[in-house]
């Protein structure tokens, strides 16, 4: 070992490309941003706790595939991010058409069961009032709610909770699993015991493992996004040809 590793207490750049070169199956990258509460919390214990609430929940319900059902919420920024294009190299200011340099967030929650059946979406609008020719042309059945943050809060998840129910018709005779983050938004007194008056039973993934255990986020929101971006892009080309 060469005396200035022992003084530096590091490897020199020499050392580094030399090792890159011998390995090249490595490279640097830039690591995706982890919080200590998301590392810590994403546990055996946590994990195997909430596997075996999920469990010893289906058989005491006596559920099937169609009474499982997963909610979350995401949010959609009203500009794009535009799609990557070629370019020549070198080529310092490289524009793409957008509807603005910023946009407000909308945010939309879905419902999904195990059988892949949906509830028709919810969106919340970053405005003081909702109107209705805010879901003009959205997906049949959709409903809508305003807060001037555009974030889901108590007062809108309980009239989500209005919604599900609406849709999916749940009753104590034939009651539905809901599983959900357990954000204070969602797990409000009034909107459990609404839905424990309507045989709504509801188990909360544990706190900061929801990268992880969220189905919504694992396979659903991400490609909504990059089909939401696509199809801006499109459109956007459309309206600047005419």
């Amino acid at each position: 070992m060469p005396d200035s590793w022992k003084t530096k207490l590091l490897a020199d750049e020499d050392w580094l490309g030399s090792f890159l070169k011998c390995h090249p199956s490595m490279s640097i990258r830039s690591p995706q941003a982890t919080s200590l509460s998301r590392a810590t919390s994403f546990n055996k214990n946590n994990i195997s706790l909430f596997f075996a609430n999920l469990t010893a929940v289906y058989q005491r319900l006596n559920l099937s595939p169609c009474d499982i059902w997963n909610v979350d919420e995401t949010g959609l920024i009203t500009v794009h991010v535009p799609n990557r294009v070629i370019a020549r190299r070198g080529i310092k200011n490289l524009g793409k058409m957008t509807s603005a340099e910023r946009g407000t967030l909308v945010t939309v929650a879905v419902a999904i069961s195990a059988l892949g059946n949906m509830v028709p979406p919810f969106f919340v609008f970053p405005r003081v009032h909702y109107k209705s020719h805010f879901i003009r042309g959205g997906p049949v059945g959709s409903e809508g709610d305003a807060n001037p943050s555009g974030w889901m809060k108590g007062e809108n998840f309980i009239k989500y909770a209005k919604h599900f129910v609406q849709h999916v018709k749940p009753s104590k005779e034939k009651p539905v699993l809901l599983l959900l983050d357990n954000h204070d938004s969602h797990l409000s007194i009034e909107v459990l015991d609404y839905f424990k008056a309507n045989g709504v039973t509801v188990l909360s993934f544990p706190p900061h493992c929801s990268h992880k255990l969220q189905p919504l986020d694992r396979s659903v929101y991400g490609p909504l996004k990059k089909y939401f971006n696509r199809a801006s892009d499109n459109w956007l080309a459309i309206q600047e040809k005419q």
